[in-house]
């Protein structure tokens, strides 16, 4: 069972948010409250700011206008608090080819402040369909197969709130299903899920919540 679930579940807001990449305003006046087992998709056409938006919820950028609060605190007074809280996985995969699949989970974890061994980096690699492949060099992986490598850090992260950038991007039918299948999981253990992506998903979830953006 997740540590998270011992704990009182903090929510997620963003308020009079506004992003400026140059002489262009990509969005202003973007506010949206996420809770306990709440999922946010963010929507939007290309050149939108989705993924800007994420980086901000992540402390990678900072607003040019408006706060992002966790449990009441802005997030940057928070520091570990928050970003200890939460899993970001980025567009990119991030798999590094000369290592293989188990080490890439393994060392990608170790940096997210989640060190795991061997064998719980090898029951993760399973559950996602990667089974036999753990010990090959990813740079022989197919694109879906990378992407699934990256995405067995949710089955090991332990945090309430997950920040998905195209998460399903590359990936098969089936693997689709079983990542929905995941976040499902997650969020009904009372944890949190903002993603965006261009594909239908069909994932239970006790409020559901479209943020879109111009």
């Amino acid at each position: 069972m997740p540590a998270f679930l011992a704990s009182i579940m903090p929510t997620l807001q963003g308020s009079d948010l506004a992003c400026v990449r140059g002489d262009r305003q990509l969005f202003k006046h973007v506010n949206f409250s996420l809770e306990t087992g709440g999922l946010m998709q963010v929507q939007g056409p290309n050149g939108s700011g989705k993924t800007s938006l994420l980086r901000m919820l992540c402390g990678l950028a900072t607003p040019a206008q408006g706060e992002i609060r966790w449990d009441g605190s802005e997030i940057r007074s928070l520091g570990g608090a928050y970003f200890g809280a939460m899993t970001y996985l980025g567009h990119s995969s991030g798999v590094k080819d000369d290592l293989t699949a188990i080490e890439n989970l393994r060392i990608s974890s170790a940096l997210a402040g989640a060190e795991i061994d061997g064998e719980k980096a090898h029951e993760a690699l399973q559950h996602m369909g990667l089974g036999g492949r753990e010990l090959l060099p990813a740079k022989v992986l197919s694109q879906g197969q990378r992407r699934r490598v990256t995405l067995a850090r949710l089955l090991v992260c332990g945090t309430v709130l997950w920040i998905l950038d195209e998460p399903l991007t590359a990936l098969d039918t089936t693997a689709v299903k079983l990542v929905q299948g995941v976040m499902e999981q997650h969020l009904k253990q009372g944890g949190m899920i903002v993603m965006t992506t261009h594909q239908e998903i069909e994932i239970a979830a006790v409020a559901t919540q479209r943020l879109q953006l111009a």
